[in-house]
Order: C-alpha cells, then structure tokens, then sequence
C-alpha cells in the first residue's frame, strides 16, 4: 500500500526534512483520516521547514498548519495555510499563550528539543488543549535513555517513565483499592481512548470516554458457575 508520506520524502526536492524511516508508517497510520479536512495541526521543532511543506501536502488546502520553533529563523516558513510561533516549549508561559492564539488543535506533534522538562511540559500543557478526538504524538522518546537528555533506563521523571503510568490511568475504572473507584478516575482516564508505544514514538489517541460497559448477547451453551 502506497504510502503518500514516504512518497514525498524520497522525491523531496524542497526545503530539508529529517525524519526516522519508520515513523512514516506511524503517522499515516493516525492522520490519514483527516486529510481533506480543516484539521489543526501543529508540529514542535521544525528544523529545516520541510516537514511543514510535506503536512501541507499530506492533509490538503483545507488544513492549517502551526510550527513551533525555539531558532527565529524559522519564522521565513511561514507561507499560505502555515503559521509559524517563535518560543522554548520548555517555557509553560509560552504554552500558555500559545493555547490562546490557538484555541483549536487537533494534532500534535512534539519534536523539539526532546529533553525531559520539554516533552513533560508540552504534553502537560497541550494534552488537555486537544481537541476531544485528537492525537497528541510526542516522537524521539529515545533520548529518554540518553543522560545527556536527562535520561537513563528506568530513571524516574523520563517521558517513557511519565507514560507508562498512562497505562495505569486507563484501568482507572477497574481498580479494587486506592480511596474508592471514583476517587481513581482522572481527566486523562476520561480522554485517552488509547496509548501506543513504537519505537521512538508514544501516540495517545483522544476519545470521551465513560465508565466501561459489560454486556451477554446470545444464548448460553451450558449453565454458568
């Protein structure tokens, strides 16, 4: 199956793209279905520009898409359909305003500076922006086993440590201890449809969710118990 993304980054004659081969794969994998849209896209750490080009002709003339970059260089990207935002996502003030000046997300991709207190506070700021069906992708999780990153395998306040307790927060509705059912049930429990683990790659999937529902159809083969 053709994979339009891949498609354009091997035939890129335009402005530089850096890019994992596998996460190709990934994204066409979560995006796909709103090329043709008027998706809100927004991609932290923008390099070169290219990738900004590339989304713009992966998801179509409806799309808008944001750049966020800590180099005021990049603010030359800015062309029809793409914004560019010039400031540290390390910077909670910044984020803070940046949900101000887009009050709408829909995607977004976290590849900037990859450090620990980056990635934490851009998915701590931006998660809850999102949008109630969108995809939050935070990408070049490796460097949270790269001590000059902050990293470490099993060091405590890595983004790969931070998001495995995702996986506990899903199960929110089902634990038997802990101050009551209820007591367990966080925001995230209540947004996050789904989280991925890839290579290199955590994808948090956003869809309201309510408490989990259990029901028989059907007739029994022999008596229960």
């Amino acid at each position: 199956m053709t994979n339009d993304l891949l498609t354009y980054f091997e035939n890129n004659k335009g402005r530089q793209i850096f890019k994992w081969m596998h996460y190709f794969d990934i994204y066409d994998r979560y995006f796909s279905k709103y090329r043709g849209t008027d998706v809100r896209f927004l991609e932290i750490g923008i390099f070169q520009g290219g990738s900004l080009q590339m989304w713009k002709d992966y998801f179509g003339p409806k799309a808008k898409i944001f750049g966020v970059d800590i180099n005021a260089r990049c603010k030359q990207f800015e062309e029809d359909q793409v914004r560019i935002f010039i400031g540290d996502q390390a910077d909670k003030k910044f984020l803070s305003g940046l949900k101000k000046e887009l009050p709408r997300l829909d995607i977004v991709i976290d590849d900037g500076g990859h450090t620990m207190e980056q990635q934490i506070n851009t998915f701590e700021a931006l998660y809850p922006h999102l949008s109630p069906n969108g995809v939050y992708l935070c990408e070049d999780t490796h460097t949270s086993y790269w001590q000059r990153y902050g990293g470490g395998l099993g060091k405590a306040g890595t983004f790969i440590e931070y998001s495995k307790n995702f996986a506990d927060a899903l199960h929110a509705w089902h634990f038997e201890d802990g101050g009551g059912k209820d007591k367990n049930i966080s925001d995230f429990t209540k947004s996050a449809f789904g989280v991925h683990f890839y290579d290199s790659i955590v994808v948090v999937e956003k869809r309201p969710i309510g408490r989990p529902e259990m029901r028989k159809v059907g007739v029994p083969s022999f008596p229960e118990g």
